[in-house]
């Protein structure tokens, strides 16, 4: 199974920065016939529209608000992929006074989340042919670093959705991929203090387009995270793409 970017319709949530924004361009470059760019607030998208012109259409979507989920995927009900990219991280390791609160927080966004645009769109690619569906996990879903050791937590759980959804979503001829950047040059990454190692955005967006088309279904997109697939792989296709 493959999946052509070219001529398709996508919808990238938190598309107005970081790699959102670089994933949308990168689906244009590719021949996208459109892009939803699903944000929270309309006007944040008004540099992809300026841009790239009637190919961006914006459209509000919250991670922690389904009734603006149901509403963008009956807003965008022509779709034929879906990139779940917005995130939230917290700088909490687990003994911090606040870890619980930070972690559900993240568990909100980052994993229910997930769950909530799935179920919001997993009928409408159904219905469009199939598609793909694409979640932008983290090298932190396979190995814990102590200052953001909720923020692991809960990209650990959206990984393990994510493969969940891999196997359900294939009944339906839906195609899932998932992303497992490592630090990437973004207002989360200067945040965690990642700004000296970061990569360029890019990378991720051009890394999708062509795992999408090859049928991949992990993407480790930069050098750190192609340093960690290189131990992780032998298990993940052993065990995590193994039937």
């Amino acid at each position: 199974m493959g999946f052509n970017v070219e001529g398709a319709v996508a919808l990238v949530t938190g598309a107005n920065r970081g790699i959102g924004r670089a994933i949308v361009e990168k689906l244009i470059e590719a021949g996208a016939a459109k892009v939803y760019a699903a944000v929270r607030q309309i006007d944040s998208a008004d540099p992809l529209v300026d841009a790239h012109g009637a190919k961006v259409v914006p459209v509000r979507l919250d991670l922690t608000d389904a009734d603006s989920i149901t509403a963008a995927a009956q807003e965008a009900n022509d779709v034929h992929l879906v990139v779940n990219n917005a995130g939230m991280l917290k700088q909490c390791d687990p003994l911090s006074p606040d870890a619980i609160e930070a972690f559900k927080a993240e568990m909100d966004t980052n994993v229910y989340g997930l769950m909530r645009v799935a179920q919001a769109f997993a009928p409408v690619l159904a219905a469009n042919g199939g598609g793909a569906f694409v979640q932008l996990n983290s090298i932190a879903s396979l190995r814990t670093f102590p200052a953001f050791a909720t923020y692991c937590a809960s990209k650990a759980a959206a990984y393990s959705i994510t493969q969940a959804l891999k196997i359900q979503l294939a009944e339906q001829g839906t195609q899932v991929l998932s992303v497992h950047p490592g630090p990437i040059d973004t207002d989360m990454g200067e945040e965690a203090g990642l700004k000296d190692i970061a990569e360029p955005p890019h990378l991720v967006g051009q890394g999708i387009v062509a795992a999408l088309s090859s049928g991949d279904y992990h993407l480790f997109p930069d050098t750190m995270a192609k340093d960690l697939e290189a131990k992780y792989a032998s298990f993940a296709q052993a065990v995590i793409e193994g039937e």
